[in-house]
């Protein structure tokens, strides 16, 4: 069994991606938790329902698409994180820093509470219209809570399959198997092969067959360098495969990834020409990766070629987003993952720092540059000369301020937040200026656009282009095509987080008082808490007053007021009606201490007790290293003073705390800690900025010395830009910015087109196909693609007439399990012991050939117990006969169908007949390397032909038929083993590769 829900990404114009896989025996997987630019809570509503009954959580890019909503559901979703979830290492290490810049650029990744569940938590909150247009936020996780969240991703590597562990709450996985494949989209971003049973699933969702200077192409045909014709042997003929429709409808270039690498340098010198500044939106940690390597070779080639007077070497080049220091640090450190070429340039670079440290000279004329080639630094592919990386608002400021040609890459791609946002409405004004869109933001299915970001409004423009285009040739005679905007307005919606105040405070504390009395009701120990000790609320009541005359009497007791009258209110009975407890009432109510168990059945006649199950591996159950700590590590915890008790206790509900504890003192509702965190990211930067010197300042520039000002260096020792950290609101600015800047387009998404589905879906050859991840057209126009080529396998040896291309649409669950009758039949013991296992690749194959009967369930162990007892009671036969007639009697009811041994005259009649069949997969290329390391001579003659010694060829038809054909029976000087022929040896090693199986 197998059925698919999208619960996200499906024929919608939303590029989040979210999707459920329930396989048999109630098996649940979750494969990405992705969210679009608006970071609506209300798409997440489908995953927090499923989430209870999930097995398994696995991850496939390090995009917004496919991770954004990961570090919410972990904070506010508090089973999500006893879930098991499996993802690449560069997508855990990607990720982590993309949400780590997500969440420090915009207050709206910090979801909006939604209007209903404040009226049904504060009986403060009424639908007027002050409180209609209050938007409160929820805490945001921090930087180290995000890394905690992602600590907890088990890592894979390609192409080694593993089988996972369940969930506390998941039924058993059944041997389920999950194999990781490169899907060339991104660095680590992971085709997933999912082995349950019969199905065979693969989910393969934002892929790129090209091959581009950073990532190589897909594992469909072997990945880098493979060059095979047909798909590998682990993703061919899957009974279902799960592909996106993104990019069906658009056309590859003529000359692929050169071409387009041509097109967005010629874009660039153009504009850059004009003395106007390029701006280029990108992701944070995915398709930066590659933009950035291009545009820096692509500097170090002008700047290095004293005869060129290319514009690039005069302009200067940005990459801009909060934390791209430690998205190139692990790029850095994970070259492995890349394409071969990047590898061998980093080999070759090193060789080459390694010969000049011979050639050094101790000159004092030696220019910097030539001082630190000659010390022999490498420069490697993510060594940055002519990049210079920003992740300061301020740096951004002074370099938007003066007009200058310079090309930036910033994020993000939707221009709904991150750097780009800001940089695009401080030079939309100038017609000089060229912002070069990079992906396809997809047609806007609905009539009404005002709804639509800056990212779709600007591909609506380009496509319209009403106010006319910009035509230049390029060098090689192509038209580079820049549409003018026209002084149309571009409507900026500034979102700004501010302090909450008086009543909004109140409401906001009720909020947080429900969801807590909810939580505790549920028993979620293992979960997170909702709030940080800036918003942190009274839980539990209170036994001690020593601490009542450092608090705040009045605010002390509204939060009691408060959760005494939630207690009683019924507006929430689901976690607190006493039939839904039931029995659980006596551990789950202060002061219950008797129930009614007349008239109960089964779990409610017991008194409850509830185990915690001990969690581990094949190694052993899993320990907490914390417990482990000597006295003088004890002291300190997670950057925490755990000393005496200091931080270690955490507050209950009702509990009464310390008001400078609460982090709501001056009316601010800022934490006590903010001047702590500001001198740690002041130090923060300071050692950015000296690695950003080092990489940028100190050698020569573009012309520039080490000593000359940079325009967006940051002089003023300033400290970095406030955060509200307390409890807030969200309030938005509206400005109108005339745009008169240009617009182009060069596909930089790295997605599969229409040519690369039309030829690997044959190849694939799935039994089921099921298109999610595009808009209602491309995902229509991809199935009607599809459906002769599907189809006609799956129902030549059908009468009825099913379709095998399925597009669901969100929250539409489709079968997809596969056609097959199975039996389930009893081996006889007599049979069992005649079984020779042959292992071919991995896999154990057995011929057998027995007679089917039909037996009783019991009948067989008992028969053989009869046949014994018949030889030792040979005198008594009434008294045997009596117990045989009564032990079918007691079974006729329950038959099963057993093999047994055949009888010799059934034996020799059917040995008569039977053919011996091959089972495997023979490829030449790995026969090749076996004969030669036998000592044979063998080499591919032209197309399927390999040739051993001259005298033997071996042929592979195109059906995997294989002939052998030749000589080298008896030749002296070509015998390697037992005066065996050349003819033989092959034939051998063939046979050696299959299994051979015969009858009788």
């Amino acid at each position: 069994m197998f059925n698919f829900t999208p619960l996200l990404g499906a024929q919608s114009d939303s590029s989040a991606s979210q999707s459920l896989l329930e396989l048999e025996g109630g098996v649940k997987v979750l494969i990405d938790v992705g969210w679009d630019e608006n970071f609506d809570v209300a798409q997440l509503q489908s995953l927090q329902r499923n989430i209870p009954s999930l097995s398994i959580i696995l991850l496939t890019h390090a995009t917004p698409a496919h991770i954004a909503a990961f570090a919410h559901c972990c904070k506010n979703f508090p089973l999500f994180t006893q879930i098991p979830i499996y993802a690449t290492t560069p997508v855990i290490s990607l990720g982590r820093t993309l949400l780590q810049d997500i969440y420090s650029s915009t207050p709206l990744a910090s979801t909006i509470i939604p209007k209903n569940s404040l009226g049904e938590a504060s009986f403060l909150y009424t639908p007027t219209t002050q409180d209609n247009s209050l938007q409160i936020l929820l805490q945001p996780p921090t930087s180290e809570e995000i890394a905690s969240y992602f600590s907890l991703i088990h890592p894979l590597k390609y192409s080694q399959p593993h089988q996972p562990l369940p969930s506390p709450f998941s039924p058993p996985l059944n041997g389920l198997t999950i194999t990781a494949y490169n899907a060339g989209h991104t660095l680590g971003g992971t085709i997933w092969h999912l082995q349950h049973g019969m199905e065979s699933i693969v989910y393969a969702v934002d892929w790129n067959q090209g091959r581009e200077n950073v990532l190589s192409g897909a594992a469909w045909l072997g990945g880098s360098g493979a060059g095979g014709a047909e798909v590998i042997e682990q993703l061919r003929k899957p009974t279902a495969l799960v592909c996106s429709a993104k990019g069906v409808e658009k056309n590859p270039l003529a000359d692929g990834r050169k071409k387009r690498d041509e097109l967005l340098l010629e874009m660039i010198s153009s504009a850059v020409a004009k003395g106007g500044t390029v701006l280029i939106p990108t992701d944070t940690s995915a398709r930066v990766l590659e933009l950035a390597y291009l545009l820096e070779h692509a500097w170090r080639k002008e700047v290095s070629n004293s005869a060129s007077d290319s514009p690039l070497k005069t302009s200067k080049l940005y990459l801009a987003s909060r934390n791209v220091g430690a998205t190139m640090r692990y790029a850095r450190s994970m070259l492995e993952w890349m394409d071969e070429n990047v590898v061998r340039e980093l080999e070759a670079e090193t060789g080459n720092a390694g010969d000049r440290q011979h050639k050094r000279t101790d000159s004092k004329q030696t220019s910097t540059r030539e001082k630190d080639q000659s010390a022999g630094k490498p420069s490697g592919p993510f060594d940055f000369k002519h990049l210079k990386l920003i992740e300061r608002k301020s740096q951004v400021e002074k370099l938007t301020s003066k007009k200058a040609a310079r090309v930036i890459l910033a994020s993000d791609t939707s221009l709904e937040w991150g750097f780009s946002r800001e940089i695009l409405q401080k030079i939309a004004t100038e017609p000089s200026n060229l912002i070069i869109l990079t992906k396809d933001y997809g047609t806007n299915q609905r009539d009404n656009h005002q709804q639509d970001g800056l990212g779709r409004t600007l591909w609506r423009w380009y496509q319209e282009r009403r106010d006319g285009v910009a035509l230049e040739t390029g060098l090689d005679g192509q038209n580079l095509e820049q549409v003018h905007t026209g002084g149309r307005d571009l409507i900026f919606n500034n979102a700004e987080r501010i302090a909450l105040e008086g009543k909004e405070i109140s409401i906001y504390q009720q909020y947080l008082a429900t969801q807590s009395q909810l939580r505790g009701s549920l028993q979620l120990g293992n979960g997170t808490n909702l709030e940080t000790s800036a918003d942190a609320l009274d839980e539990t009541s209170s036994t001690s007053s020593s601490s009542t005359e450092e608090s705040d009497p009045e605010r002390q007791g509204k939060a009691l007021n408060t959760s005494a009258t939630l207690a009683h209110s019924g507006r929430n009975k689901s976690g607190l009606n006493k039939e839904t407890l039931g029995v659980n009432i006596l551990l789950r109510q202060v002061g219950v201490y008797d129930y009614d168990v007349r008239g109960k059945k089964g779990r409610e006649m017991i008194f409850p007790f509830i185990s915690k199950r001990r969690r581990g591996d094949d190694f052993g159950d899993l320990i907490r290293p914390e417990e482990y700590l000597r006295a003088e590590e004890r002291d300190e915890v997670d950057g925490q003073d755990m000393r005496d008790n200091a931080s270690g206790k955490q507050i209950g509900l009702g509990q009464k705390r310390k008001w400078e504890d609460s982090g709501l003192q001056m009316g601010t509702g800022r934490r006590n800690s903010v001047g702590a965190s500001k001198r740690r990211r002041k130090e923060a930067d300071s050692s950015t900025n000296i690695t950003i010197g080092e990489a940028n300042g100190d050698v020569p520039v573009n012309g520039h010395g080490a000593g000359e000002e940079d325009e967006s260096s940051d002089g003023s020792d300033e400290e970095p830009e406030e955060f509200t950290a307390g409890p807030s609101k969200i309030i938005f600015n509206m400005t109108l910015v005339q745009s008169n800047l240009r617009i182009a387009y060069v596909d930089f998404a790295g997605i599969h087109d229409q040519r690369s589905l039309s030829m690997l879906i044959p190849l694939i050859q799935p039994r089921k196909l099921i298109l999610i991840g595009g808009n209602a057209s491309e995902t229509a126009f991809l199935a009607e693609e599809c459906r002769p080529k599907v189809n006609s396998r799956s129902i030549s040896n059908r009468e009825e007439d099913i379709d095998d291309v399925l597009t669901p649409a969100n929250g539409q669950t489709v079968s997809a399990s596969v056609d097959t009758n199975t039996w389930t039949v009893r081996l006889s013991e007599a049979l069992a012991r005649r079984f020779h296992w042959q292992n071919v690749r991995g896999l154990g194959i057995v011929t057998l050939m027995g007679r089917l009967d039909a037996r009783a369930a019991d009948e067989q162990p008992q028969a053989d117990s009869m046949r014994k007892r018949r030889k030792l009671l040979k005198t008594e036969p009434e008294n045997l006969t009596t117990e045989e007639v009564s032990v079918e009697s007691e079974n006729t009811m329950e038959l099963t169908p057993t093999l047994d041994v055949l009888p010799a005259s059934m034996a020799a009649a059917t040995r008569s007949v039977a053919q011996p069949l091959h089972v495997g997969d023979l490829r030449l290329a790995d026969l090749r390397k076996i004969l030669q390391s036998n000592g044979h001579l063998a080499e591919f003659r032209g197309e399927g032909t390999l040739l051993i010694d001259g005298l033997v060829a071996v042929r592979k038809s195109g059906t995997g038929r294989i002939e052998v054909e030749g000589g080298g029976l008896e030749v002296p000087e070509t015998r390697t083993r037992e005066f065996e022929g050349s003819f033989y040896a092959v034939r051998r090693k063939i046979y050696e590769g299959l299994a051979i199986i015969a009858g009788g």
